[in-house]
């Protein structure tokens, strides 16, 4: 095993690995949590998405840990997941059936564009500032939509929107968890998301705000409601209709770059990078993918390889053991899902708020001083709250980079893809207005 996974080069052993991945898996063990909250307001099964969650995790991650050798999570994004929910099925009116699909298609053409080696080539034509943009605006969004939740954003005639009532009750607790849950991270705790709601959650039950669940230890929930809708032949017609194709892009898009940014960030913060290049990442793209098609397949949203995974790191973390330890974790929360499921939207918001902080972070690496590139990447950030559409922003972005680079005569400096991508987006937004 110490072979298998290199211990002695990369200067790790048993103990370390292991506390390491349970590290990584209490700073990843809230998204049991917040996915089925986040996909079930789109209409699925609460306790199905609950199941494909943790099979998805427990896949994924085992997949990168043995396959690529490496110490990391893989989950359903948060960004991807409230996209899915609140922009696609909510706002768009997509149903989930079609939407599920629509990631599975998106996972489809990840994993060939992964073998094929041709990722790299695509990430590369898309300038550095409109992937911060893209990542930064998606915090914003998913922010945006925990304060919903929360109610401290309420809609208003007037203003639009305007600041919620402190005085109701479960407003004030999922402050609370918000509060404390900063406090935590502000002390350095690791797993301090995870910790928070349930410290939040045990305040909700002696207080009476949150019913008492049924049992400590239970089934796993069916799959049945959704294990295998992406894959019924109705659902993958609807998926290849103009409306759902930017969004199957908008799934491909992200996915590329939320993996690529972990990557990078993870191999930089475990020592692992040789040459400035990243190690296996061939293979760690591939688990990505092939997870995201398990996942849509049994029933959730497009994975990520998630940022968390930093909090194992920082614990010691160096090989894919550390990925393995989290998989064996995750085995085993899955039969704790009637204390899970008790948890409500409210309580999750202080995660959805506190993740979209961490993400809008990657607007600090946009150069600001350069208006030709300051106003495409604000507007796709801008864009994407305001119109609760990631695909919007992106397409905006996207639109308007092209032009400013051409009236400061930097064209030349562009990626002939960057016209492609133009043409595309224009009929885009004309459709979808």
């Amino acid at each position: 095993m110490q072979e298998f996974f290199q211990f002695k080069e990369r200067e790790t052993n048993f103990k370390q690995e292991t506390i390491a991945g349970m590290t990584t898996f209490l700073a990843l063990a809230y998204i049991l949590i917040v996915n089925p909250a986040i996909l079930s307001q789109a209409g699925m099964d609460k306790g199905a998405v609950f199941t494909a969650t943790a099979l998805t995790i427990i896949f994924g991650t085992l997949m990168i840990g043995l396959i690529a050798n490496y110490p990391i999570g893989i989950a359903p994004s948060m960004g991807l997941n409230s996209f899915f929910t609140f922009a696609v099925v909510n706002t768009m009116g997509i149903p989930w059936e079609t939407a599920i699909t629509g990631v599975f298609i998106a996972a489809i053409l990840f994993t060939i564009l992964s073998l094929l080696k041709i990722r790299e080539k695509i990430i590369n034509a898309i300038p550095q500032n409109l992937k911060h943009a893209v990542s930064a605006g998606i915090g914003f969004f998913i922010a945006f939509i925990g304060l919903k939740n929360s109610s401290l954003i309420v809609s208003n005639p007037d203003t639009i929107v305007a600041f919620g009532d402190l005085t109701d009750a479960s407003t004030l607790l999922a402050v609370f968890g918000f509060i404390i849950t900063i406090i935590m991270l502000s002390y350095g705790w690791k797993g301090a998301i995870f910790y928070g709601i349930i410290i939040t959650t045990v305040v909700g039950l002696l207080t009476g705000m949150i019913a008492k669940p049924d049992a400590i230890v239970g089934g796993i929930p069916s799959l049945e409601p959704t294990l295998g809708v992406a894959l019924q032949p109705e659902n993958l017609a609807n998926a290849f209709s103009p409306t759902v194709l930017p969004v199957i892009f908008t799934f491909l898009f992200v996915a590329f770059f939320d993996t690529a940014g972990t990557l990078i960030a993870i191999a930089s913060q475990a020592g692992l990078m040789k040459d400035n290049k990243v190690p296996n990442a061939g293979r760690a793209l591939l688990s990505d993918s092939t997870a995201s098609m398990v996942g849509a397949a049994l029933g959730t949203s497009t994975t990520a390889s998630m940022v968390e995974s930093s909090a194992g790191i920082g614990a010691g973390g160096r090989t894919g053991f550390t990925a393995v330890i989290m998989s064996l974790c995750f085995a085993i929360a899955i039969f704790f899902e009637p204390v899970l499921s008790i948890v409500p939207i409210t309580l999750t918001a202080p995660a959805l708020i506190i993740v979209g902080a961490m993400m809008a972070s990657e607007a600090k690496a946009i150069d600001w001083t350069r208006i030709e590139i300051a106003i495409p990447s604000f507007i796709t950030i801008l864009m994407m709250p305001l119109t609760s559409s990631v695909a919007t922003g992106i397409a905006l972005g996207f639109i308007l980079y092209p032009i400013t680079m051409i009236a400061s005569k930097q064209h030349k400096d562009m990626h002939p893809m960057m016209y492609v991508l133009f043409v595309l987006f224009i009929p885009y937004l004309i459709y979808s207005a």
